[in-house]
């Protein structure tokens, strides 16, 4: 462990959880602060600048969303990562979270080991600088940025968007670690799909935890965008239980993969972020 403890701020109204988690969180070599109050969360954030937060949704005052709907709008706390813990099971009620900023989520009763693992990949991604995906290991942030800015405006180069539809309806059923799988297997299989295509020095990285960008020559883009479609959509079936494969086939936010191809670039612009945003939107 460093010499300097990550700090972790939690705030839950349950004593016996808040208690249970700072003395589990202490004993993996934490500094850890728990308050039982949303407005003492916030204050807590601004004058302990944790590098994580745990938030319960259900507070006596203000709930886990008004916190962390602050957090994100304060320039001061606005990066710091942040795990909701609830009782709510209702997917509204998650993507508000997630819609709000949050990283992860943990539905009670929870893994206290599935906890400490989001809780390590959420410091890592801080402490890496959000230069590589935690899960995966492929490049994101500034990485992503530069190679785009390295490309764009240029002649024979073109991207290929890939998103992984219904994720968060499969992180509800499942859980973080099986989504944590499917997210590994399919960049493996982008990266082994490249690899019969493109060459070495072609790129391949994150847009967001679910969504890839792949940089590729133009000459290759229609093979490999096919290639890629039709072992994606054969593969979905395969990251469900068998037992819930028939039923899964059936439902509306199933698993899947849209793929969106950016043609040769020496046109587009060489805005980065007019690229990145033209690429999120068109997954809607």
């Amino acid at each position: 462990m460093a010499d300097t403890k990550s700090k972790i701020l939690i705030v839950e109204d349950d004593p016996d959880v808040a208690e249970m988690l700072t003395a589990y969180f202490r004993s993996q070599e934490y500094e850890v602060f728990a308050v039982n109050w949303g407005e003492d969360g916030v204050r807590s954030a601004l004058q302990v600048n944790p590098d994580l937060a745990i938030l319960d949704i259900r507070l006596p005052d203000i709930d886990g969303y008004e916190v962390a709907r602050r957090l994100r709008t304060d320039r001061r706390t606005a990066n710091i990562p942040i795990i909701f813990l609830t009782e709510k099971r209702d997917r509204a009620d998650r993507l508000q979270g997630l819609e709000l900023g949050a990283d992860d989520y943990i539905t009670k009763p929870f893994d206290i080991q599935e906890l400490r693992l989001r809780v390590r990949n959420a410091l890592n991604r801080v402490s890496q600088g959000s230069l590589t995906n935690p899960v995966t290991g492929l490049p994101e942030g500034a990485l992503v940025d530069e190679k785009l800015s390295e490309v764009l405006g240029k002649d024979g180069v073109s991207l290929l968007f890939i998103s992984i539809e219904n994720m968060g309806a499969f992180r509800e059923a499942y859980g973080f670690v099986a989504s944590d799988d499917v997210l590994r297997a399919v960049s493996l299989m982008i990266v082994n799909t490249m690899r019969e295509f493109s060459r070495p020095e072609d790129f391949l990285g994150h847009l967001s935890a679910t969504e890839f960008i792949l940089v590729v020559p133009s000459s290759n883009l229609a093979a490999l965008s096919d290639k890629l479609r039709s072992r994606l959509d054969q593969s979905v079936e395969y990251f469900y239980p068998i037992k819930d494969r028939e039923q899964a086939a059936k439902r509306s936010d199933r698993l899947g993969a849209k793929l969106v191809e950016m043609g040769s670039l020496k046109t587009r612009s060489t805005d980065v972020a007019q690229i990145k945003a033209e690429l999120m939107s068109s997954k809607n």
